[in-house]
């Protein structure tokens, strides 16, 4: 359903130290850093056949999180989560909402870690147990 998902950023420098050291937990490499044709810089993630970007507004405004936004990203195993999280908080991310672990949830059991970017994008690290 999805060709990619793009978060904007104020410090493109900040955010690729951030995402390569959550997404390598994932298994991502290290982004492919470009710059489009209008000046702006982006980087780009791929992995599992999924592309994750970052980029400076090309309007050239400030960047702003969604309200209401989420992205989650799959992970292997609950270890995977917690590592997530905690990378995460290491590399100048926030920790929200209730501490990585177990929750009962509508969609039956799964293990949760929600953080913040230095952005302010929420992001979610998830494990459906089989």
């Amino acid at each position: 359903m999805f060709s990619h998902i793009m978060v904007g950023t104020n410090d493109i420098d900040r955010s690729q130290r951030f995402y390569d050291a959550v997404l390598g937990v994932l298994g991502a490499g290290q982004a492919m850093r470009n710059a489009a044709s209008t000046g702006h810089e982006r980087l780009f993630y791929r992995h599992d056949g999924s592309t994750f970007c970052v980029s400076q507004p090309i309007n050239g405004e400030a960047a702003s999180c969604a309200n209401g936004g989420t992205i989650g990203f799959r992970c292997d195993s609950p270890e995977q989560v917690q590592r997530f999280h905690d990378v995460a908080v290491a590399h100048g991310g926030c920790s929200i909402e209730a501490p990585p672990g177990l929750r009962q949830t509508a969609a039956g059991a799964l293990h949760l870690a929600y953080v913040r970017d230095p952005d302010g994008n929420k992001l979610c690290a998830l494990h459906r147990p089989k």
